[in-house]
Protein backbone atom coordinates (compact mmCIF):
# COMPACT_ATOMS: atom_id res chain seq x y z
CA UNK A 1 0.00 0.00 0.00
CA UNK A 2 2.54 2.33 0.88
CA UNK A 3 4.52 1.95 -2.58
CA UNK A 4 1.00 1.96 -4.70
CA UNK A 5 0.13 5.35 -2.78
CA UNK A 6 3.66 6.99 -2.62
CA UNK A 7 3.26 7.37 1.31
CA UNK A 8 5.76 5.96 3.78
CA UNK A 9 5.38 2.16 5.29
CA UNK A 10 4.82 3.72 9.09
CA UNK A 11 1.79 5.85 7.31
CA UNK A 12 0.56 2.90 5.68
CA UNK A 13 0.54 0.69 8.57
CA UNK A 14 -0.77 3.29 10.55
CA UNK A 15 -3.53 3.32 8.33
CA UNK A 16 -4.21 -0.46 8.39
CA UNK A 17 -4.06 -0.01 12.35
CA UNK A 18 -6.86 2.40 12.67
CA UNK A 19 -9.21 0.27 9.79
CA UNK A 20 -8.48 -2.80 11.82
CA UNK A 21 -9.33 -1.31 15.17
CA UNK A 22 -12.73 0.64 13.55
CA UNK A 23 -13.28 -3.03 12.43
CA UNK A 24 -13.45 -4.72 16.11
CA UNK A 25 -15.26 -1.25 17.67
CA UNK A 26 -17.46 0.18 15.57
CA UNK A 27 -20.08 -3.38 16.23
CA UNK A 28 -20.14 -2.50 19.26
CA UNK A 29 -22.12 0.41 18.93
CA UNK A 30 -24.57 -0.51 16.19
CA UNK A 31 -28.01 -1.00 17.01
CA UNK A 32 -27.86 -4.51 14.67
CA UNK A 33 -25.70 -6.20 17.06
CA UNK A 34 -28.67 -6.86 19.40
CA UNK A 35 -29.26 -4.71 22.21
CA UNK A 36 -30.63 -5.90 25.04
CA UNK A 37 -30.89 -9.43 24.02
CA UNK A 38 -28.76 -12.25 25.42
CA UNK A 39 -25.08 -11.87 26.09
CA UNK A 40 -24.66 -15.21 24.23
CA UNK A 41 -26.39 -13.88 21.62
CA UNK A 42 -25.19 -10.18 21.54
CA UNK A 43 -22.06 -11.84 21.15
CA UNK A 44 -22.42 -14.04 18.14
CA UNK A 45 -24.09 -11.15 16.39
CA UNK A 46 -20.56 -9.48 17.02
CA UNK A 47 -19.21 -12.34 15.33
CA UNK A 48 -21.65 -12.26 12.40
CA UNK A 49 -20.88 -8.98 11.53
CA UNK A 50 -17.27 -9.20 11.67
CA UNK A 51 -17.71 -12.51 9.06
CA UNK A 52 -19.83 -10.04 7.36
CA UNK A 53 -17.03 -6.86 7.33
CA UNK A 54 -14.63 -9.90 5.94
CA UNK A 55 -16.80 -10.71 2.70
CA UNK A 56 -17.26 -6.96 2.06
CA UNK A 57 -13.63 -5.76 2.90
CA UNK A 58 -12.51 -8.24 0.07
CA UNK A 59 -15.29 -6.95 -2.19
CA UNK A 60 -13.75 -4.18 -2.20
CA UNK A 61 -9.87 -5.20 -2.52
CA UNK A 62 -10.92 -7.02 -5.97
CA UNK A 63 -14.78 -6.10 -7.65
CA UNK A 64 -14.05 -1.99 -7.35
CA UNK A 65 -11.34 -2.69 -10.52
CA UNK A 66 -14.32 -3.16 -12.27
CA UNK A 67 -14.50 0.60 -12.13
CA UNK A 68 -11.64 2.19 -11.64
CA UNK A 69 -8.94 -0.41 -13.06
CA UNK A 70 -9.29 1.34 -16.91
CA UNK A 71 -9.07 5.21 -15.86
CA UNK A 72 -5.85 4.30 -14.04
CA UNK A 73 -4.52 1.86 -16.49
CA UNK A 74 -5.46 5.06 -18.96
CA UNK A 75 -3.80 7.68 -16.94
CA UNK A 76 -6.96 9.64 -16.76
CA UNK A 77 -6.99 8.93 -12.81
CA UNK A 78 -3.88 8.32 -10.95
CA UNK A 79 -4.11 5.75 -7.99
CA UNK A 80 -4.55 7.71 -5.31
CA UNK A 81 -7.51 10.10 -6.61
CA UNK A 82 -8.86 6.75 -8.18
CA UNK A 83 -9.45 5.07 -4.97
CA UNK A 84 -10.26 8.20 -2.97
CA UNK A 85 -13.32 9.08 -5.61
CA UNK A 86 -14.05 4.80 -5.57
CA UNK A 87 -13.82 4.97 -1.74
CA UNK A 88 -16.36 8.13 -1.60
CA UNK A 89 -19.03 7.02 -3.74
CA UNK A 90 -18.49 2.91 -3.18
CA UNK A 91 -19.96 3.92 0.69
CA UNK A 92 -22.44 6.30 -0.70
CA UNK A 93 -23.88 3.69 -3.42
CA UNK A 94 -24.23 0.86 -0.60
CA UNK A 95 -25.81 3.58 1.32
CA UNK A 96 -28.25 4.88 -0.70
CA UNK A 97 -28.81 2.23 -3.44
CA UNK A 98 -28.49 -0.86 -1.04
CA UNK A 99 -32.11 -0.61 0.73
CA UNK A 100 -33.09 -2.74 -2.50
CA UNK A 101 -30.41 -5.98 -0.77
CA UNK A 102 -32.14 -9.20 0.03
CA UNK A 103 -30.68 -12.30 1.31
CA UNK A 104 -28.86 -14.74 -1.06
CA UNK A 105 -31.30 -17.34 0.33
CA UNK A 106 -33.88 -14.77 -1.63
CA UNK A 107 -32.22 -14.89 -4.81
CA UNK A 108 -32.74 -18.13 -5.43
CA UNK A 109 -29.83 -20.59 -4.48
CA UNK A 110 -30.71 -22.67 -1.82
CA UNK A 111 -34.57 -23.99 -1.56
CA UNK A 112 -34.94 -22.76 1.90
CA UNK A 113 -37.38 -25.49 2.74
CA UNK A 114 -34.82 -28.06 3.31
CA UNK A 115 -33.55 -26.54 6.18
CA UNK A 116 -36.61 -25.62 7.92
CA UNK A 117 -35.78 -26.60 11.66
CA UNK A 118 -32.32 -26.94 11.44
CA UNK A 119 -31.69 -22.87 12.39
CA UNK A 120 -28.10 -23.50 13.75
CA UNK A 121 -27.03 -25.91 10.72
CA UNK A 122 -28.42 -22.69 8.04
CA UNK A 123 -26.44 -20.22 10.49
CA UNK A 124 -23.40 -22.16 10.23
CA UNK A 125 -23.61 -22.19 6.41
CA UNK A 126 -24.34 -18.27 5.84
CA UNK A 127 -21.56 -17.17 8.12
CA UNK A 128 -19.35 -20.06 6.06
CA UNK A 129 -20.42 -18.82 2.65
CA UNK A 130 -19.33 -15.24 3.92
CA UNK A 131 -15.78 -16.46 4.91
CA UNK A 132 -15.18 -18.88 2.42
CA UNK A 133 -16.10 -16.22 -0.54
CA UNK A 134 -13.87 -13.93 1.08
CA UNK A 135 -11.02 -16.64 1.43
CA UNK A 136 -11.15 -17.18 -2.26
CA UNK A 137 -10.98 -13.39 -3.22
CA UNK A 138 -8.42 -12.53 -0.91
CA UNK A 139 -6.29 -14.90 -2.35
CA UNK A 140 -7.18 -13.77 -6.15
CA UNK A 141 -7.06 -10.20 -4.77
CA UNK A 142 -3.49 -11.35 -3.79
CA UNK A 143 -2.65 -12.56 -7.50
CA UNK A 144 -4.15 -10.06 -9.23
CA UNK A 145 -6.83 -11.30 -10.89
CA UNK A 146 -10.10 -10.30 -11.21
CA UNK A 147 -12.81 -13.18 -10.44
CA UNK A 148 -16.40 -12.08 -9.71
CA UNK A 149 -18.05 -11.66 -5.98
CA UNK A 150 -21.22 -12.89 -7.12
CA UNK A 151 -19.91 -16.40 -8.39
CA UNK A 152 -17.73 -16.68 -5.26
CA UNK A 153 -20.65 -16.37 -2.94
CA UNK A 154 -23.09 -18.64 -5.14
CA UNK A 155 -20.52 -21.14 -5.55
CA UNK A 156 -19.97 -21.02 -1.64
CA UNK A 157 -23.95 -21.37 -0.98
CA UNK A 158 -24.00 -24.35 -3.51
CA UNK A 159 -21.17 -26.28 -1.68
CA UNK A 160 -22.99 -25.90 1.50
CA UNK A 161 -26.20 -26.28 0.47
CA UNK A 162 -25.30 -29.66 -2.04
CA UNK A 163 -23.14 -31.70 1.00
CA UNK A 164 -25.45 -30.40 4.59
CA UNK A 165 -29.31 -30.04 2.23
CA UNK A 166 -28.49 -32.73 -0.89
CA UNK A 167 -29.15 -32.22 -4.52
CA UNK A 168 -32.70 -30.54 -4.05
CA UNK A 169 -31.49 -28.34 -1.58
CA UNK A 170 -29.97 -26.50 -4.47
CA UNK A 171 -31.94 -24.09 -7.54
CA UNK A 172 -29.47 -25.72 -10.10
CA UNK A 173 -31.10 -23.12 -12.59
CA UNK A 174 -28.85 -20.17 -10.81
CA UNK A 175 -25.62 -22.26 -11.19
CA UNK A 176 -26.36 -22.97 -14.85
CA UNK A 177 -27.00 -19.11 -15.63
CA UNK A 178 -23.91 -18.70 -13.43
CA UNK A 179 -21.72 -20.98 -15.63
CA UNK A 180 -23.30 -19.48 -19.03
CA UNK A 181 -22.14 -16.32 -17.85
CA UNK A 182 -18.56 -16.93 -17.98
CA UNK A 183 -18.62 -17.29 -21.82
CA UNK A 184 -21.81 -14.67 -22.77
CA UNK A 185 -20.17 -11.92 -20.50
CA UNK A 186 -16.85 -11.60 -22.12
CA UNK A 187 -17.96 -12.06 -25.19
CA UNK A 188 -20.62 -9.46 -24.98
CA UNK A 189 -17.97 -6.86 -23.52
CA UNK A 190 -15.27 -7.52 -26.16
CA UNK A 191 -17.88 -7.20 -29.10
CA UNK A 192 -19.32 -3.84 -27.74
CA UNK A 193 -15.97 -2.76 -26.92
CA UNK A 194 -13.91 -3.73 -29.90
CA UNK A 195 -16.97 -1.63 -31.86
CA UNK A 196 -16.56 1.01 -29.62
CA UNK A 197 -13.25 1.93 -30.41
CA UNK A 198 -13.64 1.44 -34.10
CA UNK A 199 -15.85 3.73 -34.24
CA UNK A 200 -13.79 6.87 -32.38
CA UNK A 201 -11.03 5.28 -34.82
CA UNK A 202 -13.42 5.55 -37.79
CA UNK A 203 -15.06 9.27 -36.62
CA UNK A 204 -12.83 10.70 -34.60
CA UNK A 205 -9.32 9.54 -35.70
CA UNK A 206 -10.25 9.86 -39.32
CA UNK A 207 -11.58 13.36 -38.87
CA UNK A 208 -10.12 16.15 -40.78
CA UNK A 209 -9.34 17.65 -37.05
CA UNK A 210 -9.81 14.97 -34.67
CA UNK A 211 -9.12 17.20 -31.57
CA UNK A 212 -12.89 19.19 -32.92
CA UNK A 213 -14.31 15.65 -33.59
CA UNK A 214 -13.93 14.43 -30.50
CA UNK A 215 -15.08 17.54 -28.46
CA UNK A 216 -18.39 17.10 -30.70
CA UNK A 217 -18.38 13.86 -30.34
CA UNK A 218 -18.30 13.84 -26.50
CA UNK A 219 -22.00 15.51 -25.50
CA UNK A 220 -23.87 12.97 -28.06
CA UNK A 221 -22.22 9.99 -26.34
CA UNK A 222 -23.34 11.86 -22.95
CA UNK A 223 -26.49 12.76 -23.72
CA UNK A 224 -27.01 9.28 -25.27
CA UNK A 225 -25.97 7.23 -21.94
CA UNK A 226 -27.54 9.32 -19.45
CA UNK A 227 -30.87 9.15 -21.16
CA UNK A 228 -30.64 5.58 -21.57
CA UNK A 229 -29.38 5.01 -18.43
CA UNK A 230 -31.56 7.46 -16.87
CA UNK A 231 -35.30 5.31 -18.58
CA UNK A 232 -33.79 1.85 -18.25
CA UNK A 233 -31.94 1.91 -14.55
CA UNK A 234 -33.24 5.08 -12.91
CA UNK A 235 -36.99 5.89 -14.20
CA UNK A 236 -38.07 8.96 -12.56
CA UNK A 237 -41.57 8.06 -13.06
CA UNK A 238 -43.98 5.11 -14.01
CA UNK A 239 -45.36 6.35 -17.11
CA UNK A 240 -43.30 5.75 -19.81
CA UNK A 241 -43.98 8.88 -21.77
CA UNK A 242 -42.99 11.01 -18.75
CA UNK A 243 -40.29 8.86 -17.64
CA UNK A 244 -38.46 9.31 -21.28
CA UNK A 245 -39.25 13.19 -21.20
CA UNK A 246 -37.57 12.92 -18.12
CA UNK A 247 -34.73 11.11 -18.99
CA UNK A 248 -34.38 13.16 -22.31
CA UNK A 249 -33.75 16.06 -20.29
CA UNK A 250 -31.08 14.54 -17.74
CA UNK A 251 -29.11 13.77 -20.80
CA UNK A 252 -29.60 17.08 -22.26
CA UNK A 253 -28.47 18.46 -19.31
CA UNK A 254 -25.25 16.27 -18.98
CA UNK A 255 -24.71 16.80 -22.06
CA UNK A 256 -24.20 20.55 -21.82
CA UNK A 257 -22.40 19.93 -18.38
CA UNK A 258 -19.72 18.07 -20.47
CA UNK A 259 -19.98 20.63 -23.19
CA UNK A 260 -19.18 23.28 -20.99
CA UNK A 261 -16.79 21.63 -19.32
CA UNK A 262 -14.44 20.84 -22.28
CA UNK A 263 -14.64 24.22 -23.31
CA UNK A 264 -13.59 25.31 -20.13
CA UNK A 265 -10.76 22.73 -19.87
CA UNK A 266 -9.44 22.34 -23.28
CA UNK A 267 -10.78 25.52 -25.13
CA UNK A 268 -7.21 27.23 -25.27
CA UNK A 269 -6.51 24.28 -27.01
CA UNK A 270 -9.39 24.33 -29.25
CA UNK A 271 -9.32 28.00 -30.60
CA UNK A 272 -5.60 27.30 -31.51
CA UNK A 273 -7.14 24.41 -33.86
CA UNK A 274 -8.43 25.46 -37.60
CA UNK A 275 -11.09 22.50 -38.70
CA UNK A 276 -10.70 23.27 -42.05
CA UNK A 277 -6.80 23.62 -42.27
CA UNK A 278 -5.25 21.19 -40.04
CA UNK A 279 -1.56 21.24 -39.75
CA UNK A 280 0.11 18.70 -41.88
CA UNK A 281 2.13 16.93 -38.35
CA UNK A 282 -1.29 17.25 -36.97
CA UNK A 283 -3.34 15.27 -39.37
CA UNK A 284 -3.95 11.91 -40.49
CA UNK A 285 -0.80 9.73 -41.86
CA UNK A 286 -3.79 7.41 -43.58
CA UNK A 287 -6.39 7.79 -45.23
CA UNK A 288 -7.82 4.45 -45.90
CA UNK A 289 -11.47 5.32 -43.68
CA UNK A 290 -12.51 1.26 -43.93
CA UNK A 291 -14.34 0.85 -40.58
CA UNK A 292 -11.85 -2.21 -40.25
CA UNK A 293 -9.03 -0.62 -41.28
CA UNK A 294 -5.72 0.49 -39.36
CA UNK A 295 -6.17 3.92 -38.87
CA UNK A 296 -3.06 6.20 -37.66
CA UNK A 297 -3.60 8.40 -34.67
CA UNK A 298 -3.77 12.23 -34.24
CA UNK A 299 -0.74 13.74 -32.81
CA UNK A 300 0.79 17.10 -31.12
CA UNK A 301 -2.30 19.39 -30.10
CA UNK A 302 -4.97 17.66 -31.85
CA UNK A 303 -4.05 14.09 -29.42
CA UNK A 304 -3.94 16.20 -26.34
CA UNK A 305 -7.24 17.69 -27.07
CA UNK A 306 -8.37 13.45 -28.23
CA UNK A 307 -6.94 12.82 -24.89
CA UNK A 308 -8.43 15.66 -22.36
CA UNK A 309 -11.76 15.11 -23.96
CA UNK A 310 -12.06 11.06 -23.36
CA UNK A 311 -10.01 11.12 -20.36
CA UNK A 312 -13.47 13.53 -18.96
CA UNK A 313 -15.43 10.87 -20.17
CA UNK A 314 -13.97 8.20 -19.18
CA UNK A 315 -13.63 9.56 -15.31
CA UNK A 316 -17.45 10.48 -15.56
CA UNK A 317 -18.14 6.72 -16.47
CA UNK A 318 -15.90 4.97 -13.61
CA UNK A 319 -17.80 7.76 -11.47
CA UNK A 320 -21.14 5.98 -12.21
CA UNK A 321 -20.20 2.12 -11.98
CA UNK A 322 -18.69 2.67 -9.05
CA UNK A 323 -21.94 4.28 -7.78
CA UNK A 324 -23.65 1.32 -9.06
CA UNK A 325 -20.87 -1.20 -7.72
CA UNK A 326 -21.16 0.10 -4.29
CA UNK A 327 -25.59 -0.19 -4.39
CA UNK A 328 -25.53 -3.52 -6.17
CA UNK A 329 -22.56 -5.89 -4.95
CA UNK A 330 -22.50 -4.94 -1.48
CA UNK A 331 -25.48 -7.56 -1.39
CA UNK A 332 -22.86 -10.35 -1.37
CA UNK A 333 -21.90 -9.15 1.35
CA UNK A 334 -25.13 -8.00 3.01
CA UNK A 335 -27.12 -10.72 2.04
CA UNK A 336 -26.51 -13.47 4.15
CA UNK A 337 -25.08 -11.14 6.98
CA UNK A 338 -28.35 -10.12 7.53
CA UNK A 339 -30.27 -13.29 7.10
CA UNK A 340 -27.33 -14.81 9.76
CA UNK A 341 -28.58 -12.08 11.87
CA UNK A 342 -32.59 -12.40 11.65
CA UNK A 343 -31.89 -16.26 11.99
CA UNK A 344 -29.63 -15.50 15.26
CA UNK A 345 -31.96 -13.03 16.90
CA UNK A 346 -35.26 -14.53 16.32
CA UNK A 347 -36.58 -12.08 13.45
CA UNK A 348 -38.11 -12.97 10.20
CA UNK A 349 -36.44 -15.17 7.70
CA UNK A 350 -39.03 -14.60 4.50
CA UNK A 351 -39.06 -12.05 2.05
CA UNK A 352 -39.64 -9.44 4.87
CA UNK A 353 -36.21 -9.32 6.25
CA UNK A 354 -35.44 -5.45 6.62
CA UNK A 355 -31.69 -4.30 5.92
CA UNK A 356 -31.57 -1.78 9.21
CA UNK A 357 -29.07 1.48 7.27
CA UNK A 358 -26.29 0.63 9.80
CA UNK A 359 -25.98 -2.92 8.11
CA UNK A 360 -26.20 -1.53 4.97
CA UNK A 361 -22.97 1.63 6.51
CA UNK A 362 -21.10 -1.21 7.68
CA UNK A 363 -20.96 -2.96 4.23
CA UNK A 364 -19.78 -0.16 2.97
CA UNK A 365 -17.13 0.57 4.99
CA UNK A 366 -15.64 -2.98 4.63
CA UNK A 367 -15.74 -2.15 0.54
CA UNK A 368 -13.88 1.09 1.43
CA UNK A 369 -11.18 -0.31 3.77
CA UNK A 370 -10.94 -3.44 0.96
CA UNK A 371 -10.40 -0.74 -1.44
CA UNK A 372 -7.77 1.45 0.64
CA UNK A 373 -5.80 -1.36 1.72
CA UNK A 374 -5.56 -4.26 -1.23
CA UNK A 375 -7.54 -2.60 -4.19
CA UNK A 376 -4.50 -1.56 -5.91
CA UNK A 377 -3.49 -5.05 -6.75
CA UNK A 378 -6.55 -5.75 -9.10
CA UNK A 379 -6.99 -1.83 -10.85
CA UNK A 380 -3.13 -3.06 -11.75
CA UNK A 381 -4.19 -6.14 -13.30
CA UNK A 382 -6.71 -4.69 -15.34
CA UNK A 383 -5.32 -1.27 -16.21
CA UNK A 384 -1.98 -2.14 -16.96
CA UNK A 385 -1.66 -5.95 -17.85
CA UNK A 386 -4.07 -7.11 -19.82
CA UNK A 387 -3.15 -4.53 -22.50
CA UNK A 388 -1.83 -0.92 -22.79
CA UNK A 389 -4.65 1.64 -22.65
CA UNK A 390 -5.11 5.24 -23.29
CA UNK A 391 -8.03 7.94 -22.30
CA UNK A 392 -9.82 6.76 -25.92
CA UNK A 393 -9.15 2.71 -25.45
CA UNK A 394 -10.41 3.07 -21.18
CA UNK A 395 -13.36 4.90 -22.28
CA UNK A 396 -14.11 2.19 -24.49
CA UNK A 397 -13.85 -0.76 -22.68
CA UNK A 398 -15.72 1.01 -19.60
CA UNK A 399 -18.35 2.44 -22.04
CA UNK A 400 -18.86 -1.08 -23.16
CA UNK A 401 -19.03 -2.76 -20.34
CA UNK A 402 -21.58 -0.38 -18.34
CA UNK A 403 -23.56 -0.75 -21.50
CA UNK A 404 -23.60 -4.25 -21.61
CA UNK A 405 -24.07 -4.74 -17.74
CA UNK A 406 -26.97 -2.30 -17.69
CA UNK A 407 -28.85 -3.58 -20.77
CA UNK A 408 -28.29 -7.16 -20.11
CA UNK A 409 -29.32 -6.96 -16.77
CA UNK A 410 -32.59 -5.13 -17.58
CA UNK A 411 -33.46 -8.10 -19.78
CA UNK A 412 -32.77 -10.59 -17.68
CA UNK A 413 -29.84 -11.82 -18.91
CA UNK A 414 -26.74 -13.92 -16.61
CA UNK A 415 -24.08 -11.09 -17.01
CA UNK A 416 -20.85 -10.69 -14.57
CA UNK A 417 -20.08 -7.11 -14.34
CA UNK A 418 -16.01 -8.61 -13.17
CA UNK A 419 -16.23 -11.05 -16.60
CA UNK A 420 -17.47 -8.26 -18.85
CA UNK A 421 -15.17 -5.90 -18.54
CA UNK A 422 -11.99 -7.93 -18.50
CA UNK A 423 -13.50 -9.08 -22.13
CA UNK A 424 -14.08 -5.24 -22.69
CA UNK A 425 -10.65 -4.77 -21.94
CA UNK A 426 -9.66 -7.23 -24.34
CA UNK A 427 -12.08 -6.59 -26.81
CA UNK A 428 -9.98 -3.45 -26.88
CA UNK A 429 -6.69 -5.04 -27.28
CA UNK A 430 -8.40 -7.16 -30.11
CA UNK A 431 -9.21 -3.89 -32.17
CA UNK A 432 -5.19 -3.19 -31.68
CA UNK A 433 -4.45 -6.18 -32.81
CA UNK A 434 -3.86 -9.95 -31.45
CA UNK A 435 -0.09 -9.00 -30.20
CA UNK A 436 -1.64 -5.94 -28.29
CA UNK A 437 -3.16 -8.46 -25.55
CA UNK A 438 -0.44 -10.51 -22.77
CA UNK A 439 -2.01 -13.78 -23.54
CA UNK A 440 -0.64 -14.79 -20.16
CA UNK A 441 -2.04 -12.91 -17.95
CA UNK A 442 -5.65 -13.67 -19.91
CA UNK A 443 -4.83 -17.53 -19.14
CA UNK A 444 -4.41 -16.65 -15.50
CA UNK A 445 -7.64 -14.54 -15.33
CA UNK A 446 -9.46 -17.70 -17.22
CA UNK A 447 -8.24 -20.38 -14.59
CA UNK A 448 -9.54 -18.31 -12.14
CA UNK A 449 -12.69 -17.38 -13.17
CA UNK A 450 -12.75 -21.84 -13.93
CA UNK A 451 -11.96 -22.48 -10.55
CA UNK A 452 -14.26 -19.81 -8.37
CA UNK A 453 -16.88 -22.18 -7.57
CA UNK A 454 -15.48 -25.13 -6.82
CA UNK A 455 -12.99 -23.49 -4.43
CA UNK A 456 -15.72 -21.11 -2.77
CA UNK A 457 -17.99 -24.85 -2.75
CA UNK A 458 -14.98 -26.79 -0.85
CA UNK A 459 -13.83 -23.77 1.77
CA UNK A 460 -18.06 -23.55 2.68
CA UNK A 461 -17.97 -27.18 3.39
CA UNK A 462 -15.15 -26.92 5.63
CA UNK A 463 -15.68 -23.68 7.45
CA UNK A 464 -19.45 -25.48 8.06
CA UNK A 465 -18.56 -28.20 9.36
CA UNK A 466 -15.65 -25.90 12.33
CA UNK A 467 -19.11 -24.13 12.53
CA UNK A 468 -20.95 -26.68 13.38
CA UNK A 469 -18.72 -27.83 15.94
CA UNK A 470 -17.82 -24.99 18.02
CA UNK A 471 -21.73 -23.75 17.89
CA UNK A 472 -22.84 -27.13 19.04
CA UNK A 473 -20.52 -26.36 22.49
CA UNK A 474 -21.97 -22.65 22.52
CA UNK A 475 -25.61 -22.91 21.62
Amino acid sequence: MAQAFGISSRTASAISICIAFAALLLPLAMRSLGQGMAVKTRALSYGTLLFGFYMAWNIGANDVANAMGTSVGSGALTLRQAVLTAAVLEFSGALLMGTHVTSTMQKGILVADVFKGKDTLLFAGLLSSLASAGTWLQVASFYGWPVSTTHCIIGSMVGFGLVYGGAGAVFWNSVVRVTSSWVISPLMGALVSFLVYKCIRRFVYSAPNPGQAAAAAAPIAVFLSVTGISFAAFPLSKTIPLALAQALACGTAGAFLVNRMIRKQLGHLLDKTDPSQPKPEESMVNRDVGFLSKIAGPTGAQLEIVYGVFGYMQVLSACFMSFAHGGNDVANAIGPLASALSILQGGATGTDIVIPIDVLAWGGFGIVAGLIMWGYRVIATIGKKITELTPTRGFAAEFAAASVVLFASKLGLPISATHTLVGAVLGVGFARGLNSVRAETVKEIVVSWAVTIPVGAVFAVFYTWILTKLLSYIL
